[in-house]
């Protein structure tokens, strides 16, 4: 069984960039709180969070991320359901999202780029005076972080089956709670 150790090592043997590796953590510490919400496998739903854009750095074209990252996965010994969730985030693969994992990492991976954005624009550059209303003003903001999606964004919500508002202030939460480790 592969360990949050061995997910980690792999982040940092194919991530140099330390905004993409605290977007991993962020992922990670997100995915976490919500297994725990649900009731499911903290450490997989965990690692999954923290791998899921580990190849991009290296294969940044929607040809190659996540797919190459996926075939690493394998050869490295990473459960088929891990590597589908991580293939599921990625509409441009075809893989549908079916289970909750999947839906999960959907749901979180745009929106913590947008928090963190967020954060790093406050006078403290910190999560903890992130609100939600805040959020909801920088998203109608096109020029402010144009690179997030905000239809993935409130998509991810759907696909959850949460309300947008309470979604955003779960993953918050569990940011806030994890800032120190985070660096915001």
């Amino acid at each position: 069984m592969k360990t949050r150790d061995d997910a980690l090592a792999l982040l940092h043997e194919y991530t140099s960039s330390e905004g993409l590796r605290r977007h991993a953590l962020a992922v990670e510490t997100v995915m976490r709180a919500l297994a725990r919400h649900y009731g499911c496998d903290e450490e997989e739903w965990g690692m999954t969070g923290l791998l899921h854009d580990f190849d991009y750095e290296r294969h940044p074209t929607m040809e190659e991320h996540p797919i190459v990252g996926s075939h690493v996965l394998a050869e490295r010994g990473f459960p088929e359901h891990i590597r589908r969730a991580i293939l599921s985030h990625a509409d441009h693969t075809g893989v549908a999202r079916i289970s909750l994992m999947e839906r999960a990492l959907f749901s979180v991976d745009e929106l913590c780029g947008f928090l963190l954005a967020v954060a790093y624009v406050r006078p403290d550059k910190r999560i903890a005076s992130v609100e939600l209303r805040s959020v909801k003003k920088k998203m109608k903001d096109k020029g402010f972080a144009r690179a997030v999606s905000r239809d993935d964004m409130l998509r991810g919500a759907e696909e959850l089956r949460v309300p947008f508002d309470e979604h955003v202030g779960f993953v918050l939460d569990a940011l806030k709670k994890n800032a120190d480790a985070l660096g915001v």
